[in-house]
């Protein structure tokens, strides 16, 4: 294939050869001494970032396009992956659902239902861990779309209930009852919310987002209490959370966005609830209870089959600082979802830089912007940017800098100023 390099220096070679004496042989093209050159000046450039960075960072870089392994920097040793963590949790969610798998939110129901409408018994709603389950509303201006308690109560007015002699129960059973992760003692972490396989409006107790609910499943049986009476379907006892009975039937489901929305819901804004969501449902499609040790166990099993295991998972977000890998393994799962059937929806996850999600604000002119796909990664002296830049050689190149006792804000010059140098290589 002729590089972009050598298409430009056609024309300088066609006419060094018609002004060349006969039997003189033709001028040699200086394309491959500027490709050098160019790259040679990307590698001192990021050789001069990396000695900014200090001797607790690392960095790895690889021309994806050749196999050229292109620049190193203390590339084997474990560093803090801070939010680079949510790479392996949404690659391996998509793996294991599938780019268009769905997770549900169901309605069963134990009594019976009369001809003219009347269910003589309880309803419960059972959470299936699906991270957008809320209300029209705020899914609407959160998300775009999402699962609905008023989708969920047309279903059932579908189906004739008209009336409901017992109660909604929510059902939170599948996930534990763990509200948080590792890095909040598994209490709730203000920068998660409450973790519930019925999480309802992400666990806010209002759509403005002041305040946490005391009970997820309490508030989600309340909402779709509300929900089927605004609908003129009559509830007649009080919510309550309870865990559904053996012998219930399916009376309704809604589904969550595909898998391919929810990673880029987890990974262009860097959402911790999502992510953190996400890992339990790991456990939850193997069909084990969803808890945070057993999707991080498969997350880390998942990168492993791929050569990437990291040092150490320990949530889906990144906010404990247990979460450990070197640059080398990053870059080893980049470059394997490169080769998957889930890539395209992988790489269309992450931020575009200069123009969305956590890299939107960032380098927002030069060769990188556009051309630069990445997942950051921010915490107390801690800053990571892992992902793809296309040259403008026309080259992939897949790289990771995990800077760790850093200034976040001078290491996030530092990353942009390396990832400038990656895209500009001519």
């Amino acid at each position: 294939m002729v590089s972009s390099a050598t298409f430009r220096a056609l024309p300088v070679l066609l006419a060094a050869t018609l002004l060349a004496p006969a039997g003189a042989p033709a001028a040699p093209s200086k394309a491959p001494e500027r490709a050098k050159a160019s790259q040679s000046g990307m590698k001192s450039r990021l050789a001069s970032a990396m000695r900014s960075a200090g001797s607790r960072s690392g960095a790895y870089v690889i021309n994806s396009s050749t196999g050229q392994r292109v620049f190193r920097k203390r590339s084997t040793t474990p560093r803090i992956l801070a939010s680079n963590t949510k790479l392996f949790t949404t690659s391996a969610a998509l793996a294991q659902y599938g780019v268009d798998g769905r997770l549900n939110t169901t309605v069963r129901g134990r009594g019976t239902l009369s001809a003219n409408g009347v269910f003589r018994g309880d309803l419960y709603l059972v959470g299936g861990g699906d991270p957008t389950f809320g209300s029209s509303s705020f899914n609407r201006r959160a998300y775009g779309s999402g699962a609905t308690v008023q989708a969920l109560a047309a279903k059932l007015e579908d189906v004739g209930i008209r009336r409901v002699t017992g109660r909604v129960y929510g059902d939170e059973s599948r996930f534990d009852s763990r509200r948080g992760g590792p890095d909040s003692g598994f209490r709730i972490s203000p920068y998660v919310g409450p973790l519930s396989a019925l999480a309802y409006n992400r666990g806010l107790a209002s759509e403005s987002g002041r305040g946490y609910q005391s009970s997820p499943p309490g508030f989600a049986a309340s909402a779709f209490t509300g929900a089927l009476r605004a609908r003129g379907v009559k509830v007649a006892g009080a919510p309550r959370a309870r865990t559904a009975p053996s012998g219930t039937e399916e009376l309704a489901v809604v589904e969550s966005p595909t898998m391919a929305r929810l990673a880029a819901i987890t990974n262009k804004p860097s959402d911790n609830f999502f992510a953190e969501m996400l890992l339990k449902d790991l456990a939850l499609s193997t069909g084990r209870r969803g808890t945070t040790a057993a999707g991080a166990s498969l997350a880390t099993r998942f990168a492993a089959r791929l050569g990437a295991r990291p040092t150490r998972l320990a949530d889906g977000s990144g906010l404990s600082r247990a979460n450990r890998a070197s640059p080398a393994r990053v870059v080893a799962l980049l470059r394997a979802m490169q080769r998957r059937d889930e890539f395209d929806e992988f790489y269309s996850s992450l931020s575009i830089a200069g123009r969305d999600g956590t890299l939107g604000p960032r380098l927002r002119s030069g060769p990188a912007r556009g051309r630069c796909r990445g997942k950051t990664g921010t915490l107390s002296n801690v800053s990571a940017l892992s992902g793809y830049c296309r040259a403008l050689s026309g080259d992939t190149y897949v790289f990771s800098i995990l800077m760790n006792s850093v200034n976040p804000y001078g290491a996030r010059q530092l990353q942009d100023q390396m990832a400038q140098a990656i895209a500009g290589v001519r």
